[in-house]
């Protein structure tokens, strides 16, 4: 429903804009050092590439770290629970697409669990391969040299990153079509702001 106007409410805190835009930048880095390592691997220029690869990784896993706990500790637009829509979800089955509102939407929610499911299994088994192929990292210990489990850890290393590259797209996909309808919607993990009518929908134009 279209309003004829609409007022700015401040929504996500700096913390949670922040982290977002830490765990965007280490996941290009990610992407970037993984296919420079991959360009350059016959000519054996690959080292630098993957020894940056992997300080990224740990920059990914300290902006999941934060993200988890701000979830627990922050402020309610923060909350796992803002992510947390189960009858929404349910109303999918019956066609009924769940109405945008203050706070993270019900729709993306979904997406985004999924997404720090995906991250989380990606930092684990990137340590995991930092350890059996570069002896470093936290998992070195345990698994330092073990080239054995090297496929353990890379085939859901790989998975992952298709899967982060889905999302991304998807996501981009979801901007794109929020703006052709008038929504603004993608400013809000700038300046945390959202435009609600007055019921707390999003409002277009």
């Amino acid at each position: 429903m279209k309003m004829t106007q609409a007022t700015p409410v401040k929504v996500f805190d700096p913390l949670l804009r922040l982290t977002h835009w830490w765990i965007v930048l280490s996941i290009v880095s990610l992407i970037a050092t993984s296919q420079l390592a991959e360009l350059f691997e016959d000519g054996g220029g690959d080292t630098v590439f993957w020894q940056w690869h992997i300080v990224s990784g740990y920059a990914l896993a300290a902006g999941l770290t934060v993200r988890v706990l701000w979830g627990l500790i922050g402020p309610v637009s923060a909350r796992w629970k803002d992510l947390w829509h189960p009858s929404a979800w349910a109303g999918l089955a019956s066609l009924r697409w769940p109405r945008a509102r203050r706070g993270h939407d019900a729709m993306a929610s979904l997406a985004f669990i999924g997404f720090y499911l995906i991250v989380a299994l990606m930092v684990a088994t990137g340590l995991g391969l930092a350890a059996t192929e570069f002896q470093t990292g936290p998992l070195n210990a345990l698994f330092g040299g073990m080239r054995q489990l090297e496929d353990l850890f890379k085939e859901p290393h790989e998975a992952g990153f298709t899967l982060i590259l889905l999302f991304i797209g998807l996501h981009l996909g979801a901007l794109a079509f929020h703006h052709w309808r008038g929504e603004r919607v993608a400013q809000a993990m700038v300046t945390g702001r959202q435009y609600l009518d007055q019921d707390g929908e999003i409002s277009h134009g």
